[in-house]
């Protein structure tokens, strides 16, 4: 046996002895790593476990190096410390692992759909995919979600359309993460299968009001901590631009949570952990769901009602979107004409078609190629596109 060959053997017996070693490791309700399945293998995983390959797939993406200049929620700000949709993500893992490691939880599942779960988020954070689930409804495509969007890019248009074959269990978490829906617990769906994941992919797909639930409690932690990760950070964003004073959060929720980010996370992680572990000191989960105590849920609920009110809706945060909606309408009414009439000189084409495999060109209509192409941009490069379509583009402030 070469060296080569050896030192493959030496990697491939860590790799099963690692796989032992969560069977004794992990709570009896985590996943396995080597539990993952993929719908099909692209080549030998070698030594990594599988949902760390997974995390190692999303990671190299482009789809994930384009969350540097992706909204979270203020959009059009010169102000460097505000938080883009690069920085959340992270938080997110961050948050999700620390927790899932008290609660012995596959903290490379956790990372995987941490690290996915935001990447089919379009320009301009929750805004913008509102506009572009409009002018998906206008021209007979489902609305746009982001979360499905977040499937689509990962399984079919990454790797000019061959995808990243990543493991159900991945998959399944980023599109069951809705972390804008309340929940005080969350209760795993298991048992699902592909078959089971594309029938409810699809019916999300036409209606976004369908309420999914991961099948894994990674899954269900992620979701949770998506919505500790950006709480906190939402607010202290809007005390630097000065939409709101620290003494404006409620009463309620600065006696249960704090008023700062720091403090929030930690109680909220803190509730989590141990609202969700048995009794006894044993650090095994009471049972299949994991959540909040009543008057944590409650003060948290208060928070983001809170929220939305002062920061979500305030129109000071939307000054000057009626021309990023008319950017939005111009750029997917052009790609969709510039398709139609094979434009190949069209940017759509040089930054996108051009590299496609043939399945996608001839299976879509122009209206999907125009979503997922702006889908995928920056918001930089939505607004230099725009400005050569004629658009009045608005300014930072």
């Amino acid at each position: 046996m070469n060296t080569k060959q050896d030192n493959l053997s030496k990697l491939l017996k860590l790799k099963d002895d690692l796989d032992a070693q969560e069977e004794s490791r992990l709570s009896r309700f985590a996943t396995l790593s080597r539990d993952g399945v993929r719908r099909s293998q692209l080549g030998p995983t070698g030594h990594r476990q599988e949902f760390a390959l997974d995390a190692d797939r999303i990671l190299h993406s482009k789809a994930y190096t384009r969350y540097i200049d992706k909204t979270q929620v203020f959009y059009m700000v010169r102000n460097d410390h505000i938080t883009h949709r690069v920085l959340h993500v992270q938080l997110v893992s961050k948050i999700a692992r620390t927790v899932g490691r008290f609660l012995r939880l596959n903290e490379d599942l956790i990372e995987a759909i941490a690290l996915g779960h935001d990447i089919g988020h379009p320009p301009f954070g929750h805004d913008g995919e509102r506009e572009l689930a409009v002018l998906c409804k206008e021209h007979g495509l489902p609305p746009f979600q982001h979360n499905v969007q977040s499937v689509q890019f990962l399984e079919h248009l990454e790797r000019r359309g061959q995808g990243w074959d990543l493991t159900l269990h991945t998959l399944d978490g980023i599109l069951c993460h809705d972390g804008e829906i309340h929940s005080r617990q969350l209760r795993p769906n298991r048992n699902k299968d592909f078959e089971v994941f594309d029938r409810e992919l699809l019916e999300k797909s036409n209606n976004p009001e369908l309420k999914l639930v991961p099948m894994t409690l990674e899954g269900c932690l992620v979701r949770i901590c998506d919505t500790i990760a950006y709480i906190g950070r939402d607010i202290e964003d809007a005390i630097e631009l000065k939409l709101i004073k620290r003494g404006d959060v409620p009463d309620r929720c600065r006696k249960v949570l704090g008023d700062t980010n720091g403090t929030i996370v930690y109680h909220l992680v803190e509730d989590l952990i141990t609202n969700s572990l048995a009794e006894g000191g044993d650090n095994e989960l009471s049972q299949d769901s994991i959540g909040f105590s009543p008057e944590v849920s409650k003060s948290l609920k208060t928070l983001k009602g809170f929220n939305y009110q002062n920061i979500y809706t305030n129109p000071a945060i939307k000054k000057d979107f009626t021309k990023i909606q008319n950017c939005y309408r111009v750029l997917f009414e052009a790609y969709v004409e510039d398709v139609e009439k094979q434009n190949r000189q069209s940017e759509i084409y040089k930054e996108k078609l051009n590299t496609m495999a043939c399945d996608y060109l001839e299976s879509q209509p122009a209206a999907v190629k125009a979503r997922d192409f702006i889908a995928g941009m920056t918001d930089d490069y939505f607004l230099k596109e725009a400005a050569l379509h004629g658009c009045e583009i608005p300014e930072k402030i």
